[in-house]
């Protein structure tokens, strides 16, 4: 185990996290079994870990593109802005877009992707999180489908950050820096 003393509780571990990841690629099989192809959007960098293992188990042709978006810019709190930093390259026009996220926190992020996707004319457009924080809400957005329903905490490990550092974290812990601080 990785030792660190600002976790204060590890919440969901490896095979947890692994399992409801295979739940959700079954949503997607059910749900988009007559698809011929769907275009995957991972929101850079939290997605990467939760998306690889998604598409992984998903049996329907996919093409995967992501978003660079920033609004925490280094701290534990999104700054209710919003940067794009890279749009998506490929052409979404009547296609099936399912968004994905690590986190539905503050739904500033994904509320303004999502409404910048749906200028592009997706035939239809989805949004899945591993993690939803629904007692952080600020925005109207709610995830199609979310692994977690997670506390109002700092978390980090698979995916999720802090300045950049813990996303490799093969579980999911509150973190508070603070604790490491003396």
């Amino acid at each position: 185990m990785i030792s660190n003393s600002c976790i204060t509780k590890i919440l969901y571990n490896r095979e947890e996290i692994k399992f409801r990841i295979a739940e959700i690629a079954e949503w997607i099989n059910r749900n988009y079994a007559n698809s011929k192809e769907i275009v995957f959007i991972g929101v850079l960098k939290g997605s990467l870990i939760f998306l690889t293992e998604l598409i992984q188990k998903v049996k329907i042709d996919s093409m995967i593109d992501f978003v660079i978006a920033k609004s925490y810019f280094g701290g534990t709190e999104s700054t209710g802005e919003l940067k794009i930093i890279t749009d998506i390259d490929i052409k979404i026009e009547n296609k099936d877009v399912i968004l994905v996220d690590d986190i539905l926190d503050s739904g500033i992020t994904l509320a303004k992707i999502r409404d910048h996707l749906k200028l592009k004319s997706p035939k239809s457009l989805k949004v899945i999180t591993l993690f939803d924080k629904k007692s952080k809400r600020k925005y109207d957005i709610d995830a199609d489908v979310s692994g977690f329903e997670v506390p109002d905490a700092f978390l980090v490990g698979y995916g999720l950050d802090y300045q950049d550092k813990y996303r490799n974290w093969p579980f999911v812990a509150i973190f508070d820096p603070n604790k490491g601080e003396k």
